[in-house]
């Protein structure tokens, strides 16, 4: 049986995600860099959070940085 997370994303969206970040990053080592750094933070922020064990993190830090820049209103004023 496979296991969905509650996002319900497919591999095609996650890579037109992740080719969205590349292309509207200046440097595409900074930009992997700035993903495996969230997601290595994320890890380790909800190392004990049991709701989202089916979505690696580092597919969950592509998706929030995508929406991040397709929808800056999440953000917010800094």
């Amino acid at each position: 049986m496979l296991r969905r997370s509650k996002f319900e994303t497919t591999q095609s969206q996650i890579m037109h995600r992740a080719e969205d970040l590349i292309n509207a990053a200046s440097n595409r080592y900074r930009i992997t860099v700035q993903v495996a750094n969230r997601a290595k933070r994320r890890r380790y922020e909800d190392f004990d959070n049991t709701e989202d064990v089916l979505m690696k993190p580092v597919l969950r830090s592509i998706i929030e940085m995508s929406d991040e820049l397709t929808q800056p209103e999440i953000i917010g004023e800094m």
